[in-house]
């Protein structure tokens, strides 16, 4: 049985996870042995689809379960702090992203762990943009109308944290443009479509993945994404260059990591297995009909690119005095 697809709550998954021994690192050929845990973020998040869309995929291949375990809140970092201080068997991975991995290092000086030193990187899983949506009731019909109407009266921006992209592009988009919006954190991506749903926040720059069935129904409304051209899981929306903001280029990520000091042999089954499942066809085409491109690569290049991530953010998030709201 695979407790993605059945009736079981997130906590008794926890529980059954819990109740399961230690136990000292196994062979390589026989693991996985148990239930499997992916720390997805909040509900509703890329990060949480992600996990669930390749988890699923997972158990069915090892007929093992495979637990989505979402714990929203400080940008990501509660979840990968989970999986930076647990056993390192493979058992816990974390679906990782700009926020707990690359700006948590500029914003959460204390939140517990290293981004380079305290995880095994497994494969970045995609890549892909932003979009910047609006509630139906924004009388603003393009970029330079939304610019204009928050300076007759400032707009709230809704992000899925501080430090997570959402955040990191609304912050590029008030540089760029000189736009009057105001940062509105919340504790994922899910929570912050939510407050755009319900009219609490005018407008956010969220993952095609997230604001999908709202973009497709009309319950949002969509000006650009945050790409120098359009994207190919989003063809219908302007690009950030199109739009009349080029200097608005942000890249969504997601990759999946695993505890520091897990056995090589047991990373690379997982690498193994992973990109395995996102270089078929079915997985590339379903991914790229939501908006993210399948970027499978390997862990020493997920390592590289992290490195280079935190060098970028870090400096611009101090310059512009962007703070853990």
């Amino acid at each position: 049985m695979n407790i993605l697809n059945s009736g079981m709550s997130v906590m008794a998954c926890a529980l059954l996870l819990g109740a399961l021994p230690v136990q000292a690192t196994e062979p390589a050929d026989k693991y996985p042995s148990r239930p499997i845990r992916i720390m997805g973020q909040g509900a509703g998040s890329t990060a949480d689809y992600l996990s669930r869309y390749i988890g699923q995929r997972l158990g069915e291949r090892w007929g093992q379960p495979v637990v989505v375990d979402n714990r929203a809140g400080a940008g990501g970092t509660l979840s990968a702090e989970v999986v930076a201080k647990a056993t390192p068997d493979g058992y816990s991975l974390v679906m990782g992203h700009a926020g707990p991995m690359v700006s948590a290092v500029a914003l959460y000086p204390n939140r517990g762990y290293d981004p380079l030193k305290d995880f095994s990187p497994i494969t970045k899983t995609t890549t892909g943009v932003t979009v910047l949506v609006l509630h139906p009731s924004v009388q603003a019909k393009s970029v330079p109308e939304l610019v204009a109407l928050s300076k007759q009266k400032p707009l709230t921006y809704a992000s899925a944290g501080n430090g997570t992209i959402s955040h990191l592009t609304g912050e590029l988009f008030k540089q760029v443009t000189k736009a009057d919006i105001q940062h509105i954190p919340y504790k994922s991506a899910g929570f912050a479509l939510t407050s755009i749903l319900s009219g609490e926040t005018q407008i956010s720059f969220l993952s095609p993945i997230t604001a999908y069935a709202q973009l497709k129904s009309g319950k949002v409304r969509a000006l650009a994404v945050s790409g120098k051209e359009r994207f190919p899981g989003a063809p219908d929306i302007p690009s950030a260059t199109e739009a009349g903001i080029p200097g608005m280029v942000a890249e969504l990520w997601f990759g999946l990591f695993t505890t520091a000091k897990v056995p090589k042999p047991i990373v690379d089954k997982l690498h193994k297995e992973v990109t395995a499942i996102l270089n078929t066809q079915e997985v590339r085409d379903g991914l790229l009909q939501r908006g993210a491109i399948a970027s499978p690569s390997t862990p020493a290049e997920l390592q590289a690119f992290v490195k280079s991530e935190i060098e970028r953010w870090t400096p611009i998030i101090k310059g512009a005095g962007i703070k853990a709201d």
